[in-house]
């Protein structure tokens, strides 16, 4: 397993649409076990295959008790309720915004096996699952706040870069 590159806000992957797997080969079962890797030691709850500059669509989340929950070729089905809360990127560092999400969620998506599954979350769960997948749109939580909050934050971040 390896730790890999993070693509911060800039990285034109992170705004492209990404491509769906064909195939569960094991460069993708590698890719996963390094994104976890990744994810862990940056301190996050979840990433997206593109911020790590593969334009695949491959999530991961931190599902709590339940360990690490891998979705190949997510796709969300149902939303319920909606709720604002504050969100972060690993994409765009000590960059935090409040974000309107649905409650809850439902996502269909290939396990690990390439087996159909179908997961219902809610609360922090399911936040980070349409993130997650926002992100395989080239979407980035800073889309779904104001413009104005959405350049202040920009140009927080363009600062900490010089």
């Amino acid at each position: 397993m390896a730790i890999l590159e993070i693509k911060v806000y800039g990285d034109p992957i992170l705004r492209e649409k990404s491509k769906p797997v064909e195939k569960i080969a094991p460069e993708i079962l590698n890719l996963i076990k390094d994104m976890t890797e990744t994810m862990y030691a940056a301190s996050g709850v979840g990433l997206a295959a593109p911020q790590v500059g593969v334009s695949k669509r491959i999530i991961i989340v931190d599902g709590g008790e339940e360990g690490v929950i891998a979705l190949i070729n997510p796709k969300i089905v149902d939303e319920e309720g909606e709720v604002i809360a504050e969100e972060g990127c690993l994409s765009l560092p000590g960059i935090y915004a409040n974000v309107k999400r649905s409650s809850k969620v439902t996502v269909e998506a290939l396990d690990l096996d390439g087996e159909h599954i179908e997961i219902t979350k809610e609360d922090l769960i399911a936040r980070a699952l349409q993130h997650e997948i926002d992100h395989l749109e080239g979407v980035l939580f800073i889309d779904r706040i104001g413009r104005t909050k959405r350049q202040l934050l920009l140009n927080k971040l363009i600062k900490q870069k010089t």
